[in-house]
């Protein structure tokens, strides 16, 4: 039993002035993502039936390439505020918190210079 008011217990438990910009990010992220994504899906549809060379020669406009790339680092980047948020809220243990955040962030940065040599490999075709 404790003889502080539910006030004082409550003071300084409040918000940690950080998360705006998080929840913004998120946020922005995910509007960027409904007309990437609805691109990506024409293209995908458009090159159904193409074959690599038809393929390589699409990639190889600097628009097709650049909305590719930018899709796939915008779909990256939120996944990674996505996982954070997830993996904040229900890892209790904290060397396993950080190990998961610091994994997933590698893991991201890995993907993102993969993804991003793989296509300009392909649009460049170097």
């Amino acid at each position: 039993m404790s003889l502080q008011s539910p006030l004082g217990r409550a003071r300084g438990l409040g918000s940690a002035k950080e998360g705006a910009g998080h929840w913004i990010a998120q946020r922005v992220t995910a509007i960027f993502l409904i007309p990437l994504t609805l691109w990506f899906v024409v293209a995908v549809i458009g090159l159904s039936h193409a074959d690599y060379a038809t393929f390589k020669g699409w990639m190889g406009k600097p628009g097709n390439a650049s909305l590719l790339l930018l899709t796939v680092l915008t779909v990256l980047y939120h996944a990674q505020l996505g996982l954070q948020v997830v993996v904040e809220d229900y890892v209790h243990c904290e060397c396993k918190k950080v190990a998961a955040l610091v994994g997933a962030k590698l893991a991201a940065a890995f993907l993102a210079v993969f993804m991003t040599v793989s296509i300009l490999k392909v649009a460049i075709g170097a």
